[in-house]
Order: structure tokens, then sequence, then C-alpha cells
């Protein structure tokens, strides 16, 4: 069994999260681009509009993710 000042001591370190409307909007903004950036590396990254050029690397080392999110790709 714990003791009182057991339990005063392991709640007082306890500190709310802060769930701000700005921290939200930060935490969405950065979420939703990093998540278009994975899908434009799985979805779109070949031929003309590829980052790396004519290299196809990206394109090889997402190939099977890409039939499995239903992008058609040859």
């Amino acid at each position: 069994m714990t003791s009182p000042e057991a339990r005063k001591t392991l709640t007082s370190r306890a500190r709310p999260i802060d769930f701000s409307a700005t921290k939200a909007a930060v935490w969405l903004t950065l979420t939703a681009f990093f998540a278009l950036l994975v899908m434009y590396f799985i979805g779109m990254d070949q031929g003309a509009t590829s980052v790396f050029g004519s290299n196809t690397m990206v394109h090889e080392f997402v190939h099977d993710a890409r039939h499995l999110l239903g992008f058609p790709c040859h």
C-alpha cells in the first residue's frame, strides 16, 4: 500500500498537457505537410515530376507500397 506522502509526490509531478489552439494548429500543419510529402514520394515521384531527375531509386524503393495504395506505375 502506498503512503499518503508517496501519493502526494507522485501526483504533484504530473503536469497537464498544453492543448492550446496555436500548438494544435502547428502540429496539424506539420503532420499534414509530412503526410503530403510521404504521399508525393510514394505516388508521384517518377518521370517528369521526379525530384531526383532520371534516378528511379525512390520509385523502386516504394514500388510495392505504390501498388498496395492503388497507384498505377506501369
